[in-house]
């Protein structure tokens, strides 16, 4: 088996994830603040989610830790940056003013906006998902993450969780993924970027 082989196991890839965990978990004990903002971004199948799973089971002082995906917010397959503008109107920017956010979930199957969701500005929040990083909601994040994954591992990763549902729309998101990247920079944003095999 090849080097290469073995970098892209899935116990390679939740190795890489858990040592980023402690890392940026050590970022946030060091703000010693109450109520600090995470913003972790990457392309689809970079591991944002299980690298969340990871930081709230591992946050510091085991407190209560609001998480927001934006697969939840996002319009659609054309709706990366409508997803990012929500998260930041409805969510960072309330959160950072000490006022409640509010926001609704995306139902991918219908096709509209479903229930509505609160966030607390008195608890620590993370906000994960593809374009999340960008120049007008890095000042709104304490500490902010960029997960870089080589396309197939990727890939293989995504089409593993969401299958056929999400195989006909790989490249038009990735299209999306790719313009957040040359426009925002979120890895030059990043204050960690964890490369994930």
């Amino acid at each position: 088996m090849s080097s290469s082989s073995s970098r892209s196991r899935p116990d390679a890839v939740a190795a890489a994830l858990l040592r980023a965990a402690d890392t940026v978990t050590a970022s946030v004990a060091a703000l010693a603040a109450a109520n600090p903002v995470v913003i972790v971004d990457g392309r689809s199948g970079a591991g944002k989610t299980s690298l969340v799973r990871a930081l709230v089971a591992r946050w510091p002082g085991g407190g209560r830790v609001q998480s927001v995906a934006l697969d939840a917010i996002y319009p659609g397959w054309d709706g990366l940056q409508a997803g990012v503008d929500t998260a930041r109107d409805l969510v960072l920017t309330p959160h950072a003013r000490g006022e409640i956010g509010v926001w609704q979930r995306w139902d991918w199957e219908v096709g509209e906006y479903s229930e509505a969701h609160a966030v607390d500005p008195s608890l620590p929040l993370i906000v994960e998902g593809a374009g999340a990083l960008q120049p007008s909601t890095a000042g709104l994040a304490d500490v902010r993450v960029w997960l870089e994954s080589p396309t197939a591992s990727r890939r293989r990763r995504a089409l593993a969780r969401d299958g056929e549902t999400y195989r006909p729309h790989w490249e038009q998101w990735a299209a999306q993924e790719e313009r957040h990247i040359e426009r925002d920079a979120p890895q030059s944003l990043a204050d960690h970027v964890f490369a994930v095999p």
